[in-house]
């Protein structure tokens, strides 16, 4: 069966994986998931990753989450551009979340970067997620 949101799951997935105080959380691998993930760990709210292959042959992503105190690092996470109805944005208008405390994740013909650096780079996209 086929997933209708892989980002989406791969989101939730990070979100139960903290709630749950896990170290480490696995979702399949893709070349978005990658990228959002790349994202994330340059910002600062996850330790890293890694691409490890599954018994069957699939690849998956290890994600190590990343704690402070034992409280997690990110508070929310949630995803702003659906299947059903995509967001974009042009590159002065992309929001900043809670005040520039928190990321925009953006989907840019540049590649995936973080909102303030789509500022800087003078380009728009699809706002994938935000992040605090």
């Amino acid at each position: 069966m086929s997933m209708s949101d892989p980002l989406g799951d791969m989101l939730t997935r990070i979100r139960n994986g903290q709630r749950a105080s896990l170290k480490q959380v696995i979702c399949p691998a893709s070349k978005m998931r990658e990228s959002v993930l790349s994202v994330l760990k340059s910002s600062g709210y996850i330790r890293g990753y890694k691409e490890e292959a599954s018994e069957q042959g699939h690849k998956n992503f290890v994600i190590d989450l990343k704690y402070d105190e034992g409280t997690p690092v990110i508070r929310e996470l949630h995803r702003v551009s659906k299947p059903g109805r995509r967001i974009y944005s042009a590159a002065q208008a992309i929001p900043r979340y809670y005040n520039g405390l928190g990321i925009t994740i953006v989907s840019t013909p540049r590649g995936v970067m973080a909102d303030q650096q789509a500022r800087d780079e003078n380009v728009g996209g699809e706002l994938l997620c935000q992040v605090f």
